[in-house]
């Protein structure tokens, strides 16, 4: 069992138990707008909203025809769920919005919980990027913080084979903490069993306990989802079924190197050649990383441990590094075949006065001072796409969900959060790999995809691949498994790898809940 103390301790026994009087979600009853909207069902009011400031939940009946002709109709549910602690007092309101379907004849329809991660990232580029019913078109080489906010049919979405519920932590989208100080929700621990919490509470107020439960996350989000799934297990008796890491960080300790330790050079070296397949239009393919792949843990790993000092070993990586990643020779000879992030960020357009974003090296911008020496600038893609994100959030919240929330700030990425979230890691740097582990070893049917962009330099796919490398199977066959797609940390707004994850996405889906009944048909015999 985890140990959990204070405040966390008390809003999970409140929850959980039964302690204190939790409070039904109110449901608004207006027509819902936007594409297929129609009148929501009618729901009880609810006992008190006491201390709350977020808008009774509103419920919607929705419709969505997808660019291959499939037609959806769906309900979709925009609110909050309230935390209290043992006396009944409000403590948090977390906001979400969930979109579900009629389940078959005699099937229960599997829940998935997406989170997004930063920390401080609410969940709406999973919701509105990747896999809900509509997206906000963000592929191309570059992004404009004034293009257009309008919502296309999602042909990426997971709706078809999944309900979807996109959750977000305290201080992120309208998610707040009743006091107004969130500040003790911003740490490892109190995080994870909050959100454990949240979930947990979706699944009893909708009657959804029996249901097969996913998780998604994305980025911090894809740390979070084996913290959270050790919670459900351990804490709150819920086990996952399966689970989707996107653009993970497995263990914090593997990503923040100084310069003089030689592993971050290996493992961001193969996205650095990846980029430069793209702008070859070569790749990146599986065979052609091959290459760069067996050089990065071998010669030149080798050649990093002989230091800088090393003339020998120096020219060997000056001309293997410049041929990998299309740079400069003269450049990676003075950096001694040591490859910043912002070196190759800047360096790959250097002529025409063009920045690459380090999530993807495929969306370039301008350099703000392309003759300066060292030169700071927003990135092209996370910082451009914060204004259309937004704007097409709250869009959708008002116009097509019918929940109005005038009176607070949406976050979509919040600094503050961020700044002063609490790693709870004592010596250690935080990772979530123990724990992943643990899951996979407890629960004999689980299924994990974790996957990445070639080009992102924020969360090479290479540590991943690594990581994963050294996680026994856990069985005859693997349970844990990794795709690589074209495109960067955002993989999913590039169509041909949004298509492939949803693909992948469902077959894990698909293995999992074989190994349910399976598992379910030896327990009845």
């Amino acid at each position: 069992m985890t140990h959990l103390t204070g405040r966390t301790a008390a809003l999970l026994a409140a929850l959980l138990v039964g302690l204190a009087p939790l409070q039904a979600p109110l449901h608004a009853q207006e027509a819902g707008r936007g594409e297929g909207g129609r009148r929501g069902p009618e729901r009880p009011a609810a006992e008190s909203r006491e201390g709350r400031k977020l808008p009774a939940d509103a419920v919607t009946q929705q419709s969505v025809t997808l660019p291959d002709g499939k037609h959806l109709d769906f309900t979709a549910t925009a609110g909050s769920l309230p935390l209290v602690d043992e006396s009944g007092k409000l403590q948090a309101e977390i906001a979400y919005i969930a979109y579900t379907r009629p389940a078959e004849a005699g099937q229960e329809r599997p829940v998935t919980f997406a989170l997004n991660g930063g920390p401080g990232a609410a969940s709406a580029y999973l919701n509105i990027g990747a896999i809900g019913p509509w997206r906000l078109p963000a592929d191309g080489p570059s992004i404009s913080p004034s293009q257009s906010v309008a919502l296309v049919p999602n042909d990426g979405t997971w709706l078809d084979f999944t309900d979807l519920v996109f959750i977000d932590p305290v201080g992120t989208g309208y998610s707040r903490a009743a006091d107004g100080d969130g500040k003790s929700y911003w740490n490892v621990e109190s995080d994870s069993s909050v959100l454990a919490a949240a979930i947990a509470r979706y699944l009893r107020t909708n009657d959804r306990m029996a249901s097969p439960k996913f998780f998604v996350g994305e980025s911090y989000g894809g740390f979070r989802g084996p913290l959270i799934a050790a919670k459900l297990q351990e804490d709150i008796g819920v086990g996952l079924s399966g689970m989707v890491l996107l653009s993970p960080v497995l263990d914090f300790a593997w990503l923040q190197q100084p310069r003089a330790n030689p592993w971050g050079h290996v493992l961001r070296l193969p996205s650095f050649a990846a980029a430069a397949l793209e702008r070859s239009g070569r790749g990146p393919t599986p065979d052609l990383m091959r290459d760069a792949e067996s050089y990065a843990t071998g010669p030149y790993l080798a050649d990093l441990l002989k230091g800088p000092n090393d003339a020998q070993a120096v020219a060997r990586l000056t001309e293997r590094v410049a041929a990998l990643t299309g740079l400069d020779p003269t450049l990676v000879r003075q950096q001694a075949g040591r490859l910043s992030t912002g070196t190759v960020q800047r360096e790959a357009d250097r002529a025409a006065g063009r920045v690459a974003s380090a999530y993807d090296t495929g969306v370039t911008g301008w350099d703000p001072d392309p003759t300066a020496p060292h030169s700071g600038f927003d990135d092209p893609l996370l910082t451009a796409l914060q204004a259309p994100l937004t704007s097409a959030m709250i869009d959708l919240y008002t116009k097509r969900l019918n929940w109005r929330v005038p009176n607070l700030r949406y976050e979509l990425l919040n600094g503050a959060v961020n700044r002063s979230w609490g790693w709870n890691s004592g010596r250690s740097a935080p990772e979530a790999l123990g724990q992943l582990r643990s899951v996979l070893a407890l629960d004999g049917t689980m299924r994990v995809l974790v996957t990445h962009g070639y080009t992102d330099l924020v969360t090479p796919y290479f540590a991943s691949k690594l990581l994963i490398d050294q996680i026994p199977s856990y069985g005859e066959r693997p349970r844990l498994s990794l795709a690589v797609y074209p495109g960067g940390h955002m993989f999913y707004s590039r169509p041909d790898s949004r298509a492939a994850f949803k693909r992948d996405a469902a077959a894990l889906f698909s293995a999992a809940l074989k190994a349910r009944e399976a598992a379910g048909g030896q327990a009845a015999r």
